[in-house]
This record gives C-alpha cells, sequence and structure tokens, in this order.
C-alpha cells in the first residue's frame, strides 16, 4: 500500500487521474507507506486540518514507481515511494481524513493503523 497527502479539495477537484503539484515541479508524486507518512505529515504540513490520506494500490498505477531518497536524504537511509505519473482514481482505494492529533502531530488512521 502506498499512501499520499493531499487536501480534501485538491482530491474532490481532480476529474480521471490524480495530478499533485509535485508532478509538475519535480516529475514525480510524493508518497509514503504506512511506517513513514508520518514524517512528511510532521515535517510540512504542521497544523492543517483540511488533509486526506489517500491509499494507493501500487497493483493499480500505469505509470512508474520508484524508491527512492527523500529531498534532502533521510539521515536513517529511509526511502520514499514516488509516482513518475498522474494516479488513476481506480488506483485510490480508499480516502481517509487525516487530522492531526491532540499533540500536533500525525497519526495513521486507525482504519490503515489497526492492519
Amino acid at each position: 500500500m502506498l499512501l499520499h497527502i493531499c487536501s480534501k479539495q485538491d482530491w474532490e477537484s481532480s476529474e480521471g487521474a490524480y495530478r499533485a503539484p509535485s508532478l509538475d515541479d519535480a516529475g514525480f508524486i510524493h508518497c509514503s507507506d504506512p511506517g513513514t507518512a508520518h514524517l512528511p505529515a510532521d515535517a510540512l504540513y504542521a497544523g492543517r486540518t483540511d488533509l486526506v490520506l489517500l491509499e494507493i494500490d501500487p497493483a493499480r498505477l500505469d505509470v512508474p514507481l520508484r524508491w527512492e531518497d527523500g529531498d534532502p536524504p533521510h539521515p536513517a537511509g529511509v526511502r520514499f515511494p514516488h509516482v513518475y505519473g498522474p494516479i488513476p482514481r481506480e488506483a485510490v482505494v480508499a480516502v481517509h481524513e487525516f487530522p492531526p492529533g491532540p499533540d500536533g502531530r500525525f497519526h495513521l488512521p486507525p482504519a490503515i493503523a489497526n492492519r
């Protein structure tokens, strides 16, 4: 399973396939896995309450997927999945609300964390 953080509005306004702004800027869409989703969430989205977490089935992607270093590279060598093209809506198998917890940090929704 891959995870992608975006605003609810960006997801709901996508048609046919989801295109994150990073696809134009960096050439790929930043994703995470369940063990790493909190890293970009805490670093980049502090205080945001308008986020959703897209759950993506990598087998349903029709574009390249590569596991690569983050920018900057994580000190522990954690690599992240990067999707090199738009994500077909059919590849998104679930959409989860993704608010920060009372401590201000992000935690996986129970539907993912309890698997």
